[in-house]
């Protein structure tokens, strides 16, 4: 009954295999109720559905579900959100703002999605070039 054999090692065996750092797709939950305070990074996916106050760095996939909230500059390889941020979010790929996303800040980003509902507030960079460098403008006035 608990005993292997053959045909279940060699199952295990490319299921392990299967599950090696390359392929990994660990994700990261962070739960409803938690809140974070400071910097926050993560090698892996993230799934926010607390709070993050600080700045936020994740290597792979970022997900904000309906509720969460980040105070603070936002950096991922690419996002999905549905919940609110307070700051500046750099996406390196691919940016989706679901119906409920709320964005107080700036946004860059390769490519973008914006679900109807979905509200930002800032300014918006989309696609591969990277921005240019202001220049001041010399404004008069009249009287």
């Amino acid at each position: 009954m608990f005993g292997s054999n053959t045909k279940d090692s060699k199952s295990n065996s490319s299921t392990a295999s299967a599950f090696n750092e390359k392929d990994s797709a660990a994700t990261t939950v962070i739960a409803k109720g938690t809140t974070i305070e400071g910097k926050f990074a993560c090698g892996e996916n993230v799934r926010l559905d607390g709070a993050i106050h600080g700045e936020v760095k994740v290597d792979k996939r970022f997900v904000m579900g309906d509720g969460s909230y980040v105070q603070g500059n936002i950096i991922a390889l690419n996002a999905a959100i549905k919940g609110k941020i307070k700051g500046d979010i750099h996406v390196k790929e691919a940016l989706h703002l679901m119906d409920t996303a709320v964005i107080e800040g700036n946004i860059s980003a390769k490519t973008m999605v914006v679900d109807e509902g979905a509200r930002y507030n800032g300014s918006c960079r989309i696609g591969n070039a990277a921005p240019a460098a202001s220049t001041p403008i010399a404004v008069t006035e009249k009287n």
